[in-house]
């Protein structure tokens, strides 16, 4: 199946690529204007970027463990095969991601934001997963959410065999931290705002002993207590940036409105760049 749709999707980018130069044939590198919109058996393809950056931005469907279909957006690159899976916090949707994942696309990473289903909307961008839960009257507590992030973890696996880094903002972030400490598909974390946040865990205990590579932050009054939750994690590549100035919560710290985003981009990035052969021997 995935192999079909792999095929469909290099057919799909072909086509997008090829509408591309139709539309923009004056020779500059503006995006193309007039929306394409393709469908496949998984993706259905609604924001073309500009036509020199090799970006696909698509909406996807998977189901979760228990049947509930994750709705997700996917910021794909070609043709790198890492990705990163982007989890939002209390409140919010895959929206939270919507420019952060185009950045982190020009670092050469492929992207999911997914929807989980505690959470609400974010940026314009309703969260379907929840609507879909509350529809059908599941549980929508934080511990709830693993097992759409653990089943994002099993789709994005089935595409690639490169390591995966697995992104949390507050409550995700304390999920990512616990799915990585025993998830062999995860090579890596990158943590905003995490905390105790799980009923019936106590978060620093369940993830004592994580070795894998982690980046940590949150807004600066928040940095007491990140250090207290990570303190039993044992990887050598582990970094807590603690910012400057205040900073906010979650993985809005790196949005263009947040003051002092900047020095929040330039830790992550460092971690990032220094990620590949630490990530390489946890595959």
């Amino acid at each position: 199946m995935f192999k079909e749709n792999e095929s469909i999707m290099k057919k799909v980018i072909g086509s997008l690529l090829a509408v591309s130069g139709l539309l923009s044939c004056g020779g500059n590198n503006t995006t193309v204007e007039k929306e394409v919109i393709v469908k496949t058996d998984t993706v259905v393809i609604t924001e073309q970027a500009p036509r020199d950056s090799f970006m696909v931005f698509g909406h996807i469907e998977f189901p979760s463990t228990d049947g509930l279909t994750i709705s997700a957006s996917s910021y794909e690159v070609i043709p790198s095969e890492d990705y990163i899976i982007l989890c939002h916090q209390a409140g919010y949707s895959r929206g939270e991601y919507r420019e952060i994942a185009k950045e982190l696309n020009k670092m050469g990473y492929n992207c999911l934001a997914i929807d989980q289903r505690s959470g609400d909307k974010c940026n314009d961008m309703i969260n379907e997963t929840a609507s879909r839960a509350k529809k059908d009257k599941k549980s929508c507590e934080y511990a709830d959410a693993e097992q759409d992030i653990l089943s994002a973890i099993d789709f994005v696996h089935k595409k690639t065999n490169h390591p995966i880094i697995l992104w949390g903002s507050s409550y995700s972030a304390s999920l990512a931290l616990k799915i990585a400490k025993g998830n062999e598909k995860v090579s890596a974390v990158v943590a905003f705002s995490p905390g105790e946040y799980l009923k019936g865990t106590n978060l620093s205990e369940s993830i004592s002993g994580l070795d894998k590579p982690v980046f940590a932050t949150g807004a600066k009054k928040e940095m007491k207590d990140i250090d207290k939750v990570l303190s039993g994690v044992t990887s050598p590549t582990k970094q807590v940036f603690t910012p400057s100035e205040e900073g906010v919560h979650g993985s809005s710290a790196l949005w263009p409105s947040t003051a002092n985003n900047a020095e929040y981009w330039t830790a992550l990035k460092a971690f990032l760049d220094k990620l590949s052969p630490a990530v390489a021997e946890n595959k």
